[in-house]
Order: C-alpha cells, then sequence, then structure tokens
C-alpha cells in the first residue's frame, strides 16, 4: 500500500510518514497542494492521500477540488488532517471531496481508525 502525505511542515510529514510506515504503507511526502498534484502525477499506485488545510502555494481544499476534478482520482481516498476545528470548515471539507477528517494532534490509533472509516485496513 501507498500513501501520499501532503504537509507543509516537515515535522507533521515526518510523524505522519512514520504512522504510515508502521502501519506498512510505503510513503511519499510533499510539501503543499502542487507539489502534492506533481507527486500524485507520478506515482502509479496511490491508496490513500493525507492532506493538511493550511499550506502556500495550493493549500489542502484547493488539492482536493483539483484532484476530485480529475475522473482517473474519482475513487482515491483522501484525509484531511488539519487543525481547523470549526465545524463550518469540517463540512467544506467534505463538500470540497475528503473521504474523513482527522483533527490535530492526533495518534497512530486514530489514523488506523480513519483509515478503516475510508475501507482501508490496516
Amino acid at each position: 500500500m501507498h500513501a501520499l502525505v501532503v504537509d507543509d511542515s516537515r515535522t507533521t510529514r515526518r510523524l505522519i510518514s512514520e504512522i504510515m510506515s508502521s502501519l506498512d504503507f510505503q510513503v511519499t511526502e510533499a510539501a503543499d497542494g502542487r507539489d502534492a498534484l506533481d507527486q500524485l502525477q507520478k506515482l502509479t499506485n496511490t491508496d490513500v492521500v493525507l492532506v493538511d488545510w493550511n499550506m502556500p502555494i495550493m493549500n489542502g481544499i484547493e488539492f482536493v477540488k483539483a484532484v476530485r476534478s480529475d475522473s482517473r482520482y474519482a475513487n482515491l481516498p483522501l484525509l484531511m488532517v488539519t487543525t481547523e476545528t470549526e465545524m463550518e470548515q469540517i463540512a467544506q471539507a467534505f463538500v470540497a471531496g475528503v473521504n474523513e477528517y482527522l483533527m490535530k494532534p492526533f495518534d497512530a490509533e486514530m489514523v488506523r481508525d480513519k483509515l478503516a472509516w475510508i475501507g482501508i485496513g490496516v
């Protein structure tokens, strides 16, 4: 299984990558939405994308909308991992096309539970 981890914080990317690696995922990292779109086009086997909301260049919502506008990624699971906790923002993320939403801070068990919710058994 392969995960794309998208966050402008190197520390957060590393934390999520370590969690995903511990769940037997190969991981590719991206620092913003634009970088993530470039990585996604290069990758042939992405099983899930974990994406932050607040990033420079292209934020998480813009990334999600771009992914969902491309029919090749219609069934790609997207998990928003963010500090945004307002119900309006959570709703906006789901409208944009995320499959699940995880608020920071989080731990490995929470990531595993969210993956299970979107049908990725780990």
